[in-house]
């Protein structure tokens, strides 16, 4: 017998949210160990906010929506509430009823925008790897460093001279010498013109750092800085600085950071610098070289090339969507927290 379309809704409904996302579905797991991170915040969120006044959007479920911008790809906070209203499994995970109103895209955004002035960030990132670290997934002794160009909010025509003449042709500007000494970019300040290598275009963009431990590949420390050569060696030590002093530490690390700098500078933090050598003039020594430790460096700092994949495909950095570098800092951190909450998904029993 053929069945007929029923053309009545029903006016009420007996079926929570909880029920609606199976028991298995890996978003469980996901929110498990976020809410663990946000009770861990709980006294943060509570210096952040007025006692009195008309009330915000509760940085929980903010952090929640945030999150599952990042974990689904999605562009804009105007794509993001539009889902939120009527995906079932994103209202549960940021804790929103059946009927609860969804918040206009820019009250979300200048809600996003006051938390992204304070720490938050740094919070929730090491909320989450403290349970990384509770639950025995990350190394404290063996690292991989590396960095990464993040492409500015900013195009090209943007970048004009400092001294405010406007002359360039901005619809053809091949041939002319641009350089950061001369122009900045009126879009984002912050960014720099910069080129990976002999042959590559130049683009405004920033410079992503990532700390990682070589146990399970998770993201250590991130940091964000000027595009510049030197930063990276510069990011790599701060990093490493921050990291608790424990006999036997070593970094991975290319070639490029194959400098007497960051090679003396990983050697005073008491760091065994496991760099990619140099055919000619290397600043690591036949010593470092020779052990078998140094070999498992160099497999396993090809990992975080993962780590960069991720954030730059599936966590919307490979455009940036934020100006100013304090911006982009913020969610790049955020994205890192992101990816490690992933992974530790697969890893945790």
């Amino acid at each position: 017998m053929r069945g007929e379309t029923s053309k009545q809704s029903e006016l009420f409904s007996y079926v929570s949210l909880e029920s609606r996302i199976p028991a298995d579905h890996p978003i469980r797991k996901i929110r498990k160990v976020v809410d663990k991170a946000l009770a861990d915040m709980d006294s943060a969120f509570d210096d952040m906010y007025s006692l009195t006044g008309r009330p915000s959007i509760p940085p929980e479920q903010l952090i929640r929506a945030l999150l599952l911008q990042i974990l689904f790809t999605i562009r804009s906070e105007r794509q993001l509430m539009e889902r939120l209203d009527y995906d079932l499994m994103f209202r549960w995970f940021v804790g929103l009823g059946m009927d609860d109103k969804v918040w206009h895209p820019t009250v979300f955004t200048k809600n996003r925008d006051r938390v992204m002035k304070g720490n938050v960030d740094e919070l929730f990132f090491d909320a989450i790897k403290k349970q990384a670290y509770a639950k025995k997934l990350m190394s404290r002794d063996h690292f991989s460093v590396d960095g990464t160009l993040l492409d500015a909010c900013a195009s090209m025509k943007s970048f004009k001279p400092k001294d405010g003449t406007d002359d360039d042709d901005n619809e053809n500007f091949h041939g002319q010498k641009r350089s950061n000494e001369t122009h900045e970019s009126t879009t984002d300040a912050d960014a720099r013109l910069f080129r990976k290598g002999k042959g590559k275009e130049s683009k405004l963009c920033h410079m992503g750092h990532l700390l990682t431990e070589n146990r399970n590949g998770l993201i250590v420390d991130a940091e964000v800085t000027e595009a510049n050569t030197s930063q990276e060696w510069d990011a790599g030590t701060t990093m490493l600085a921050r990291q608790s002093t424990r006999l036997w530490m070593t970094v991975g690390a290319d070639k490029g950071y194959d400098t007497g700098e960051f090679v003396e500078g990983c050697r005073g933090l008491k760091v065994t610098p496991h760099v990619a050598a140099k055919s000619s003039g290397s600043a690591v020594d036949g010593r470092t070289t020779s052990t078998n430790g140094y070999t498992i460096s160099q497999v396993k700092r090809k990992r975080i090339e993962e780590c960069f994949g991720w954030m730059k495909d599936i966590g919307l950095m490979r455009k940036l969507r934020h100006i100013g570098r304090a911006k982009v800092a913020w969610i790049f951190r955020f994205t890192a927290a992101a990816y490690n909450i992933t992974r530790m998904k697969s890893l945790i029993a």
